[in-house]
């Protein structure tokens, strides 16, 4: 298969009205805006385009747009945000399916304390120790260079207690700067590898794309494009909602694609990804740029 390497998004922007934007190596590195990327979404917003950002972050969309715009997205520059942490509390408020009437109140939280916000209004006894909890929410590890094994008793002990997990950000890795973090993704899948019971929020998963048509109000997904730099969860979650994407080779798979500096992306590489995933983004861009 060929790839169509994408200069900037001017090339694709007659074509789509509405766009559902990921953060997290794309708009910014979770220190500061990518470069290029804030004079896109002016370029957007000035040719009528509408915007939502949609986040695998495990905290609610009030918190992600505060913290976006401490390190510099102006808040007029999108119609909306969505976010896995906000999908997720929606459900545990609400609680109106099965898995949720089931859950009880008392949590085990795994996550660290910039996640607390999550906690906040759900009426949920939170205790430290799997024997005394009914579910497990997780946001992710507690520290930036916590690994896997680091939780793994935690986690072995909450299989014996048969514990549904609630996870709120299913990435497995988040770029932070030039480095990349282990996230709330890996510890559920390792959870339920292991015979245990998750119930996933956001990318890949249908219902968050949902929720970003609502908050577009662009009646035709033919003229929606998802712009993201991860296969897993971007680029299938587009498809699987059936609505066009771009990839960001500059993301998180910037190293398989053999990116460095100002280079451009091995497109070998990239080809070898996208089949053997089965993926078909419209293209491929190197960063997030008009």
């Amino acid at each position: 298969m060929s790839v169509n390497l994408i200069c900037g998004l001017h090339e694709l922007a007659p074509n789509y009205d509405g766009y559902i934007l990921d953060l997290w190596g794309v708009l910014h590195d979770g220190l500061a805006p990518m470069p290029g990327g804030i004079d896109c979404l002016r370029s957007l917003i000035d040719a009528g385009k509408r915007i939502v950002l949609l986040s695998n972050a495990p905290r609610r969309a009030d918190d992600v747009i505060r913290r976006i715009t401490a390190i510099g997205v102006p808040t007029g520059l999108y119609h909306g945000v969505m976010s896995s942490g906000e999908e997720a509390w929606q459900h545990l408020k609400g609680r109106g399916d099965p898995f949720y009437a089931a859950l009880g109140w008392r949590c085990l939280h795994i996550g660290s304390e910039r996640d607390l916000e999550i906690r906040e209004g759900l009426g949920l006894e939170y205790v430290d120790a799997p024997g005394d909890a009914q579910f497990i929410l997780n946001t992710g590890p507690a520290g930036w260079e916590d690994r896997i094994e680091d939780y793994e008793p935690l986690l072995r002990e909450s299989l014996a207690h048969d514990l549904p997990m609630v996870c709120a950000n299913p990435d497995l890795v988040v770029q932070r700067g030039s480095t990349l973090h282990l996230c709330a993704g890996a510890l559920a899948k390792w959870y339920e590898g292991a015979g245990g019971r998750v119930r996933w929020h956001g990318k890949p998963f249908r219902s968050v794309y949902d929720t970003c048509l609502d908050l577009l109000r662009i009646g035709e997904r033919s003229r929606i494009l998802a712009i993201g730099d991860s296969l897993r969860t971007d680029i299938s979650g587009a498809a699987g909602a059936g609505i066009d994407s771009l990839l960001i080779a500059g993301g998180i798979h910037a190293d398989e694609f053999g990116l460095g500096g100002e280079q451009a992306p091995n497109l070998r590489r990239v080809e070898t990804a996208l089949r053997k995933g089965g993926h078909k983004p419209v293209g491929v861009a190197w960063r997030l740029c008009w």
